[in-house]
């Protein structure tokens, strides 16, 4: 009987415990989706509109991470001189089907693969990754908070 009680209390807190929703949410991958879509365009203004003030970003490209108002200009800036400097052309990312989406109230988590597809120097390279994202909920809607891209080397397509 003593088992059981115990059993009880550990069992019926997390039973009532709010879980996080897993269910794919339109509005917050739609944010995703017109960020990247602004990025392939060259449209920073577009990409900015889906950003939070402030945000955060780590990239693979120095300094590696960028805060504040003026983060995503700052990232794309710091991105456009690292793709000049390595001789990078035709930069493309495709993102997937999101592997991990958690809602909660006004605040997401979302785990999408992503390839990085771009020339360098004449040579196709692609790189297989991650783009973890942390969106909030405004007046405004859904808006990025933070995003960090996670893989490994780019290598050549063959």
């Amino acid at each position: 009987m003593k088992h059981r009680m115990i059993l009880c209390a550990t069992i019926v807190p997390l039973l009532l415990a709010p879980v996080p929703a897993c269910a794919a949410d339109l509005a917050v991958e739609g944010v995703i989706n017109r960020f990247v879509d602004g990025f392939n365009h060259g449209d920073l203004k577009a990409a900015a509109a889906t950003h939070a003030t402030p945000a955060h970003i780590v990239d693979e490209v120095p300094p590696y991470s960028w805060s504040g108002a003026k983060a995503l200009a700052d990232w794309a800036a710091s991105e456009g001189a690292d793709a000049n400097a390595r001789g990078l052309t035709d930069q493309h990312v495709t993102i997937s089907t999101p592997t991990r989406e958690m809602i909660t109230g006004d605040h997401a988590y979302v785990v999408v693969p992503a390839v990085y597809s771009f020339t360098q120097r004449g040579t196709k390279m692609a790189e297989q990754a991650q783009i973890t994202f942390v969106l909030a909920r405004g007046a405004d809607g859904w808006k990025i908070t933070d995003w960090t891209w996670t893989g490994p080397n780019p290598s050549p397509v063959r």
